[in-house]
């Protein structure tokens, strides 16, 4: 069985209601993360199978695929996929065990930058 790892991680800044992140797009905010973690590790973009992150808000224009388009915007291919999981409170939990469970079974050969990289 595939041994999977937690490379890196970084998240997004903690706003409030109506503050100064108000007007920042959830997908423009996290591919500012991606776009970190991917220039800070020695791993290629095209290593990169998935995006895979937690949202806790996904409501009015943020009710899509946060994962993929801010994978895009963070200037990731095209071919690389993204997962979005709302789960509010405990949205990290699944986001930090799927990427290890996807390795260890076979499913894929590396995770995202949004979540682990091994």
């Amino acid at each position: 069985m595939a041994e999977a790892y937690v490379y890196d991680g970084l998240r997004t800044p903690i706003g409030r209601h109506a503050g100064a992140l108000a007007p920042v797009r959830a997908d423009d905010l996290l591919g500012g993360v991606i776009n970190e973690l991917v220039t800070r590790n020695p791993f290629k973009p095209e290593a990169y199978e998935d995006a895979i992150v937690g949202c806790t808000n996904q409501a009015g224009e943020d009710a899509r695929n946060v994962a993929r388009h801010a994978a895009l915007l963070a200037g990731l291919p095209t071919a690389i996929g993204g997962l979005t999981i709302n789960r509010l409170w405990a949205a990290a939990l699944p986001r930090s065990s799927m990427p290890r469970a996807r390795r260890a079974s076979g499913k894929a050969s590396s995770s995202s930058p949004a979540a682990s990289k091994a």
